[in-house]
């Protein structure tokens, strides 16, 4: 063995599992876990945000529609399903309607009639002004 392979071996060595700043996987290939942590971070924060959404929506729909917590969840999967909006649209359009008083003709009406399958009363012009 040469000098040159004992040095290429002993580089190859230190510098195994390092992680190349541009792609954020090892030079071996081997995902980066920092990265992959960070990308879970992202996510979970999206989750909650997003949670805290539809649980303001669902609130909504309880007091409006005069139903339980878990009819006010069906009621929001049954207008996402009918209208073909993900769910988290719906409950963010729903939220601007307590503040503007505007909701899409298609979300109202699925949402009315979702309330008639699941609640008592109809939905009002309007959430009244806090």
């Amino acid at each position: 063995m040469t000098t040159t392979d004992a040095a290429k071996r002993h580089r190859a060595a230190r510098t195994a599992g390092r992680r190349t700043p541009q792609t954020g996987v090892s030079r071996d290939g081997a995902p980066d876990p920092a990265d992959e942590l960070r990308e879970q971070v992202r996510q979970l924060q999206q989750a909650v945000v997003s949670h805290a959404v539809v649980d303001q929506a669902i609130g909504m729909v309880v007091a409006l529609g005069r139903v339980t917590p878990d009819q006010g969840w069906a009621v929001l999967k049954e207008v996402s399903q009918h209208t073909n909006v993900k769910l988290r649209s719906v409950a963010e359009l729903i939220l601007a309607w307590a503040r503007t008083g505007a909701l899409p003709a298609e979300i109202r009406a699925a949402l009315e009639e979702a309330l008639d399958r699941h609640g008592p009363t109809q939905i009002p012009g309007a959430p009244p002004p806090w």
